[in-house]
């Protein structure tokens, strides 16, 4: 992918490596299914929430529009949001592995950033429920716009599992890590251009102390 940009951040260190929310570091479908089922009972449109946890990754607009007429959708994600902290964050489990790659990040003396579609108080809600310890959350970023993120905060490394994951990656010149946990598979991660494909995070503190070594093997 060529050199690396360099971070707009001064005070960034050396490894910042920057994730993804849904999927990547939390299995939200239960939650997301339960408050779908919740919206649906609240406005009387039905949504098919077992399709919807399977195309997990865009923002929240684009879901609704599949079952709510345009004039409905601003009344349709507020009411989510108002609904997700109740009926998604207990519900809604760690990935395997998840504890593991943040620890793997800052045993290596790095930053961890998380950067998600997701509405970011709600994103919050999940990290401190489950007691994940990420030093930098931003929200309501998507595709392309994440790399406005990553780039902000001096990330290098950005671990996702959606092909929108691996173009925010490539928009900020950073390495983009994509794990088939989510709704696209190996193939489609690397033909959408990631640089690394792991079955899961649990392949990652072994993947990221082989980064490391051959990273400081070449300084």
């Amino acid at each position: 992918m060529g050199d690396m940009a360099a971070p707009t951040d001064p005070t960034a260190p050396a490894l910042t490596v920057g994730f993804d929310l849904d999927m990547t570091l939390i299995d939200s479908r239960p939650g997301i299914r339960a408050t779908y089922l919740e919206l649906t009972a609240r406005t009387g449109v039905p949504v098919d929430a077992d399709l919807a946890v399977t195309r997990l990754g865009p923002p929240l607009e684009q879901e609704i529009r599949e079952w709510f007429p345009e004039e409905r959708v601003v009344e349709a994600s507020e009411l989510y949001r108002q609904l997700y902290p109740q009926y998604a964050v207990a519900s809604s489990p760690a990935m395997p592995g998840a504890r593991d790659a943040l620890r793997a990040v800052h045993a290596a003396g790095g930053r961890t950033l998380v950067v998600t579609a997701k509405y970011e108080p709600s994103a919050k809600l999940h990290l401190d429920h489950l007691g994940l310890d990420v030093d930098i959350l931003v929200g309501s970023l998507w595709a392309e716009a994440k790399g406005e993120a990553l780039r902000a905060h001096g990330a290098t490394v950005y671990v996702g599992d959606h092909t929108g994951d691996v173009r925010g990656a490539r928009a900020a010149g950073a390495l983009s890590v994509a794990v088939a946990s989510g709704p696209c598979g190996a193939a489609e991660l690397r033909a959408a251009g990631a640089d690394v494909v792991l079955d899961d995070l649990t392949a990652f503190p072994g993947w990221l102390a082989r980064y490391v070594a051959e990273d400081a093997a070449s300084a």
